[in-house]
């Protein structure tokens, strides 16, 4: 996993994990037993609705606990089969590739592959795209939407909440030198 994240990045996880007993007073071995004994719920988003209102924990040991609990599909340390999985539109994929291509010579910049989306990081994520349906890709941006008409306020994005833009890509062309001049911005500062 580590290999897809900053040095920050991996130390905020390994974080997350070594406090998780420290904190709630249960190993992780005791969470994945009390989430498949105890929770009824099927759907992701409930489940860690569940471990909120029940336990009192937050989303991200919630995440956590269920990746453990329930692994579906690839796991974070396998990267290329996330990335399989989520692209799998040829268009949408084209569209991934010229953003790829765009932040490519960008120094320091980690790529990285969630089970959503995709991310790019330097110290911290500055931007991420995710396939939508019909062949399209929405780009998050870690700027204001004011920097750009082309620009709008995400809704209910899965990605890091620092990605304060989106930007709705029909085709690679679509990745033209404003949008890299604005994944050059959001790498600057980030």
């Amino acid at each position: 996993m580590t290999e897809q994240l900053t040095e920050r990045q991996a130390k905020w996880f390994a974080s997350v994990q070594a406090s998780l007993e420290r904190d709630t007073g249960k190993s992780l071995a005791q969470w994945v037993e009390i989430v498949r004994r105890d929770c009824t719920e099927t759907r992701p988003r409930a489940r860690t609705q569940w471990l909120k209102e029940v336990h009192g924990l937050g989303v991200n040991r919630a995440a956590h606990i269920l990746s453990a609990a329930f692994p579906e599909g690839p796991g974070w340390d396998d990267a290329d089969a996330l990335r399989a999985a989520l692209w799998t539109d040829p268009a949408a994929t084209a569209i991934l590739r010229a953003l790829e291509a765009a932040v490519a010579d960008f120094p320091g910049m980690v790529s990285g592959q969630r089970k959503a989306f995709s991310a790019w990081s330097h110290k911290v994520q500055f931007a991420a795209a995710k396939p939508v349906r019909g062949g399209t890709a929405m780009l998050g941006l870690a700027l204001t939407p004011e920097a750009s008409p082309r620009l709008s306020s995400p809704k209910n994005e899965s990605w890091s909440e620092r990605l304060k833009a989106k930007l709705a890509l029909a085709s690679p062309s679509d990745v033209d030198d404003e949008v890299r001049a604005l994944l050059k911005a959001a790498w600057e500062r980030s």
